[in-house]
């Protein structure tokens, strides 16, 4: 019986279960948490799909990974709709994954608003933030689809508004990578040289489900419009369309239309402005010049001729230079008077010299006289004081028979204790000393 049984090789059963895994479920929808993603370099995607009990093994190829409606990330919850088959190399089976999106709009909604909430709350939506809008923008940048309707409608409404330069950066507007390009767009533009750096951004595509407008959702979008330096329009969807980066931008426009109006006012509005201002300002100073020249007027009436005011101030002129005449020679009067009078008060300078020799003289006079009358009082004092020092001297006492006795050092011994402790005593008598 077993004998009967057929032989397959390995490559056989792999195909075998191949093809029966494959026309069995040739297409399906799976519903799951993606775990484990990973955006392999060459564009391919791989991921696992699970639930509370399962884990199924996907994988989506570059071409389908591009047109992708949602950009897949960890933990969010998706519908995959594709094809199963088996991998032979690892005998294990797979869903390759044609589309995907969110498991329910809710989920979406959900996924958005903890977005939103988590933005928010780091301050990237405060109205502090926002830069004005230039009022004339010399260059408009535009990060859109080039080929849709859209940059037409942009490029056609400036030009009928105020034409200005407008520079292109293309990107993919929806599915995986379109998020990556936008980023790239904004980014490029606020690094680019003076030359091609424009004055203002319009972020814009047209209208589309709220799967179509993720790519306006992401993170890295909503953070390069936050960092933007030049001012930003976002102009995503129609009216009623709201993306995150809505609530970043510096200006929210309904369409890629009102975006266009909201960057460059209508160029004959401008010049009816001006035309406007020029006849207020004429009219302005058709006015001002009557209230002047009705003032001027009046002003005429009321004021005296100029010579009449200046007349009385040459007559006082006149009155004060008269006075000054006066007043100046009569001091110099009363000045020549005062100097006679010193004058005659000054001494000659040989005066001052006879009188001061003869001080001089009178002065040496009294120096002799008293120089007669003081030396001899002086000697006859000294003498006295002489005679004095001769009496109180210890020498006359020596005279009498007496001594004075010192020690080796001149120290005078002048009891029995200190002469028995000398060691050599020096004994001075009238005529002499000798040691003992």
């Amino acid at each position: 019986m077993i004998q009967n049984v057929p032989e397959f090789s390995v490559s056989d059963i792999s195909r075998a279960l191949k093809q029966t895994v494959e026309t069995s479920f040739s297409h399906v929808r799976v519903r799951g948490e993606l775990s484990r993603v990973t955006l392999a370099k060459s564009g391919h995607f791989y991921s696992d799909l699970k639930d509370e009990s399962s884990v199924l093994n996907i994988v989506c190829w570059r071409g389908s990974v591009q047109k992708l409606s949602i950009k897949p990330e960890e933990g969010m919850e998706v519908i995959c709709i594709g094809r199963m088959t088996t991998f032979p190399g690892s005998s294990r089976y797979q869903l390759v994954v044609e589309s995907m999106e969110l498991a329910g709009e809710g989920a979406l909604l959900k996924l958005l608003e903890d977005r939103k909430k988590k933005l928010a709350a780091e301050g990237l939506f405060d109205e502090d933030r926002k830069i004005p809008l230039p009022f004339l923008p010399k260059t408009i940048g535009v990060v859109t689809s080039p080929t849709g309707a859209v940059i037409r409608d942009i490029i056609h409404r400036v030009s009928d508004r105020f034409p200005c330069r407008v520079m292109v950066w293309p990107v993919q507007v929806q599915g995986v990578g379109a998020d990556v390009q936008i980023t790239r767009g904004i980014e490029g533009f606020n690094k680019a040289s003076d030359r091609n750096r424009p004055d203002l951004i319009i972020v814009a595509r047209g209208g589309g489900s709220i799967e179509d407008l993720m790519a306006f959702n992401e993170e890295n979008v909503v953070r390069a419009v936050a960092a933007s330096t030049i001012p930003v329009i976002s102009a995503v969807g129609h009216e009623t369309d709201t993306t995150l980066i809505d609530y970043v931008s510096d200006r929210r426009a309904p369409t890629p239309t009102g975006a266009a109006e909201m960057a460059v006012p209508v160029i004959d509005n401008i010049w009816a402005t001006m035309d406007d201002y020029r006849a207020r300002l004429r009219q302005s100073l058709k006015r001002l010049i009557e209230n002047l020249s009705q003032n001027l007027h009046v002003s005429s009436r009321v004021l005296d001729h100029p010579h009449r005011q200046i007349e009385p101030l040459e007559q006082r002129y006149d009155a004060l230079s008269h006075k000054l005449d006066n007043a100046f020679m009569r001091n110099v009067d009363v000045q020549d008077k005062k100097l006679l009078s010193l004058g005659g008060r000054l001494k000659t300078p040989q005066a001052v010299l006879d009188q001061g020799q003869l001080s001089l003289d009178n002065l040496f006079e009294r120096m002799k006289q008293a120089g007669t009358r003081i030396i001899p009082e002086r000697a006859d004092k000294v003498s006295g004081l002489d005679r004095m020092l001769e009496t109180l001297s210890y020498k006359s006492i020596l005279n009498r028979g007496y001594a004075v006795l010192h020690d080796e050092g001149g120290q005078l011994l002048d009891g029995v204790d200190a002469v028995q402790s000398a060691e050599k005593i020096k004994i001075t008598v009238k005529d002499g000393s000798a040691t003992r």
